[in-house]
């Protein structure tokens, strides 16, 4: 089979789509899978034009679109990526995503099948899927790999994921970027507010990894970068910055020793990598969207968080009783496995 996913982002998505796709190129490794993807999370499927578990990327640049949604270069690349997908003659296409959006560039690709969840998360969606899967499992690794699964009538268990690793990003995070270990990474970023641990604390916590024996980094996309400007001030130099985009935050996370993070990107990327994980949760669910992945974690939710998916910029109330010497006690009991 010719296989088309449709998952644009954002990298926690990507992430956590990943496993059902490995597990579905185990057990057929002669189908082809391809990928419509945000050209910023190309670097978490392939190294140049292939990877381990996708073949081919198609290019979906959704923040452009979102810039000017009427404009003539707008136009013009939605339809060059609608010829594009079409040329590949897709047996199936399925949204793993479950947008409007995402259903769209399915449609676009005249696949013979098109598979999306019968309660996807924007209900109008549906109404572009030829065949709707009910939604089964907990975890939205579970969920994809049953939707993915039940969409080629193979049965599949989530499993290991294997990163791309671009030779120019190892490069760089030996000479550069990776000073001492053990290395701790923080990410202290998180989508929205109510996601985001107070930075005065990832300072605080920053000084105590560093008497720890850790080298405190925290990932930061810009320079200017406000939230891990604050982390390392908070810190009192105990942290420092380092700038890298998806390629270099892999190799980076390749040789941590420890992440600590709220539900975000880096969280998950590292986590998917099996680098030890402390995670810290407020409005949205551990069970749904905790850390996947083979190696240690552990997750730090406080009982007054409510799982909401609202996009709110106030500080989840949880979220902000989780103190740092919990944190510390957690980063404690992962050294002593």
């Amino acid at each position: 089979m010719n296989i088309l996913i449709v998952r644009v982002g954002a990298m926690g998505d990507v992430l956590h789509a990943l496993p059902a796709v490995a597990a579905l190129k185990r057990a057929r490794p002669q189908w082809r899978v391809d990928w419509a993807v945000d050209p910023r999370w190309v670097p978490l499927l392939v190294d140049d034009e292939r990877g381990p578990m996708v073949d081919m990327v198609h290019l979906v640049p959704a923040s452009e679109w979102s810039k000017a949604p009427i404009s003539l270069a707008t136009l013009r690349s939605v339809l060059g990526l609608r010829k594009e997908l079409r040329t590949e003659h897709y047996d199936l296409a399925v949204d793993m995503q479950g947008t409007l959006r995402s259903a769209v560039i399915g449609c676009m690709a005249g696949a013979d099948d098109f598979a999306g969840y019968a309660d996807p998360r924007e209900s109008f969606a549906a109404s572009f899927y030829k065949r709707k899967i009910a939604r089964r499992g907990v975890h939205v690794v579970e969920q994809g790999a049953a939707l993915l699964g039940a969409a080629c009538g193979v049965e599949l268990t989530p499993g290991a994921v294997e990163i791309p690793r671009a030779q120019w990003a190892e490069n760089w995070a030996v000479e550069e970027a990776v000073i001492s270990r053990p290395m701790c990474v923080l990410s202290a970023g998180g989508g929205w507010g109510a996601k985001q641990w107070p930075a005065e604390r990832y300072g605080a916590l920053a000084i105590e990894l560093k008497q720890m024996g850790f080298d405190v980094v925290v990932n930061a996309l810009r320079k200017d970068d406000a939230i891990a400007a604050s982390v390392v001030k908070a810190s009192e130099g105990a942290a420092r910055v380092v700038v890298c985009n998806v390629a270099g935050l892999i190799s980076l996370l390749a040789r941590a020793d420890l992440l600590v993070g709220g539900d975000t990107g880096p969280m998950h990327l590292a986590a998917a990598m099996g680098v030890p994980v402390v995670a810290l949760f407020g409005p949205t669910s551990p069970e749904r969207n905790g850390p996947w992945g083979p190696g240690e974690k552990r997750v730090l939710r406080d009982a007054a968080s409510v799982t909401t998916y609202k996009r709110t910029a106030e500080p989840d109330a949880g979220l902000m009783k989780i103190s740092v010497e919990q944190v510390v006690e957690a980063v404690e009991q992962l050294q002593k496995l």
